[in-house]
């Protein structure tokens, strides 16, 4: 499996899985669209090595500058961060993936930035995207919400926003982090929510992963 050195990350696992299946690394070029402070964008470059790209792209000029100063440190320099919305992606050159995670639940439409990805991308690249189904989460089986979220369970259509985008669905599939007690769940559940769950058994939204091909071109190696 890639080796995604996100510790802080509960949901790296996916990640890695997908980029495992894409074959990635050395020489790609990708845009990590909605990549807020940039740990994503900066791994993504580690794999891709000095002769890949990776466009990190949000929407706030304050994640911008975040992205850039950590890219500096980490000493990757083929990290570039761009301030956009997703609904207006433009890159200067087709890249071989689009990722987003995170970020089609809170967009008014989704099929739109799925739309933008898929044009960014050379023919026979790939789309990635990773969103949750929220309520399927559980805090001592109760269900979770977000109401803060424009679709919540946006992972749930996942799937079929693909297809109607013309993408062919290499792989889909849904994870989710549990726990019980103090730890990484509890932690991250109480900082997304700020609600501590105590000594409470959580299992996590599930994240919809889905790799897409768009059409056309060959494969990367």
């Amino acid at each position: 499996m890639a080796s995604i050195e996100l510790r802080s990350d509960l949901y790296r696992r996916p990640l890695a899985r997908a980029l495992e299946l894409l074959g990635f690394g050395p020489g790609w070029s990708c845009v990590d669209l909605g990549a807020g402070g940039g740990d994503v964008s900066i791994e993504l470059a580690r794999l891709a090595g000095p002769g890949g790209r990776v466009y990190a792209v949000d929407s706030s000029p304050i994640a911008r500058d975040e992205t850039a100063k950590a890219a500096a440190r980490a000493g990757e320099a083929q990290v570039v961060a761009l301030t956009q919305w997703a609904e207006e992606l433009l890159l200067p050159e087709p890249v071989d993936l689009a990722f987003c995670r995170f970020l089609l639940l809170h967009v008014p439409e989704p099929p739109a930035v799925l739309v933008r990805m898929a044009r960014v991308v050379r023919p026979g690249g790939y789309v990635v995207a990773e969103e949750p189904i929220t309520t399927a989460g559980r805090i001592a089986g109760g269900p979770l919400s977000m109401p803060d979220a424009l679709h919540q369970d946006i992972g749930a259509l996942l799937p079929g926003l693909f297809r109607q985008t013309g993408l062919e669905i290499i792989d889909a599939w849904a994870e989710a982090p549990a726990g019980a007690g103090p730890g990484p769940v509890a932690s991250y559940l109480a900082e997304l929510t700020g609600v501590d769950p105590g000594d409470e058994a959580i299992v996590l939204p599930p994240l919809v992963t889905v790799i897409g091909k768009v059409p056309g071109g060959g494969a990367s190696s």
